[in-house]
């Protein structure tokens, strides 16, 4: 019995220690990276695309939008940069509520309308807007996330930009 919780202990101080390398999260610097790499790593291990990591530069670009967008109440993506194209996905909803988990699990769940194709003929109801930012998570050229939290008057914004940018016309996600 006590060589029983002797592993089972071991076995959850290794995957403690590996976790990181799991989620393709090098040079983290909190636990809100971990934890939205996690969300968005667990779907793309799942189809057996390779992990995102977190990047800073584009964190503090998500970052910039995301106090934009919760100052001013608005609710739309950045103007596009020709120069260094980014992914983008928003999301919004009531202050204090969502968990971060539960706010990028949000784009995970666009999955149920997803379909197998060519972007944008990837939703079985039609409408990409049913599964954009699923795309945007899973796009297999997609190497890098930086997401950030702003809180406005009444909802809490997540902003998370991606590099390289998915959702490409004509393109295949994965």
């Amino acid at each position: 019995m006590a060589g029983d919780r002797l592993f089972s202990k071991a076995s959850v101080f290794v995957l403690f220690l590996s976790a990181p390398l799991m989620i393709g999260a090098t040079g983290l610097n909190s636990i809100f990276d971990v934890r939205i790499l996690t969300v968005h790593n667990r779907e793309r291990t799942a189809l057996g695309i390779p992990p995102l990591r977190w990047n800073p530069a584009l964190a503090q670009s998500a970052q910039r939008w995301a106090d934009h967008l919760a100052a001013t109440g608005s609710f739309e993506h950045a103007p596009e940069l020709s120069s260094n194209p980014q992914g983008e996905n928003l999301w919004a909803g009531t202050k204090g509520y969502y968990s971060l988990e539960a706010r990028v699990g949000a784009w995970v769940k666009e999955k149920r309308y997803f379909k197998l194709g060519s972007f944008p003929d990837n939703s079985v109801t039609g409408k990409v807007e049913d599964v954009g930012h699923y795309t945007q998570l899973v796009w297999r050229e997609t190497q890098e996330v930086g997401c950030a939290v702003a809180t406005g008057t009444r909802e809490d914004v997540l902003v998370c930009r991606y590099s390289s940018a998915g959702n490409y016309i004509g393109e295949k996600p994965f």
